[in-house]
């Protein structure tokens, strides 16, 4: 039998309820990319990106943060309408799935989070 190799994995997370002062600060926002990089062992790639747009259409407007990683990204979404993020975390590399979602949940004060892992072969 051959066992396939696993590439590494993805936690997406939708979170509701969040702290509208934490998703409407860029340098919260920083903070959250810096210290999900230190509790997971990543190593950051380049400065992290975080405009404010989609102002438009009040559900998309907010932040987006990208920080490429040495092994993929972390990226977010904030909707400051409905203040609601929606984070994935990619790596080739395995890690600690359930610190990323605890951690998140806390960092963002959020009352409900939706959390799905996929392992990447």
């Amino acid at each position: 039998m051959i066992r396939e190799e696993k590439y590494g994995m993805e936690v997406i997370l939708d979170l509701y309820g969040c702290d509208p002062k934490v998703i409407r600060s860029r340098s919260a926002l920083k903070s959250f990319v810096t210290k999900m990089c230190k509790l997971l062992k990543m190593k950051k790639f380049g400065n992290t990106l975080t405009p404010h747009f989609g102002h438009d259409c009040a559900k998309t407007s907010g932040y987006s943060l990208l920080q490429f990683i040495e092994t993929s990204s972390i990226t977010g979404h904030f909707s400051e309408s409905k203040n609601s993020a929606y984070i994935n975390v990619f790596s080739c590399l395995m890690f600690d799935a359930k610190k990323a979602i605890s951690f998140t949940k806390k960092f963002f004060k959020a009352k409900r989070v939706k959390a799905r892992t996929l392992v990447r072969k």
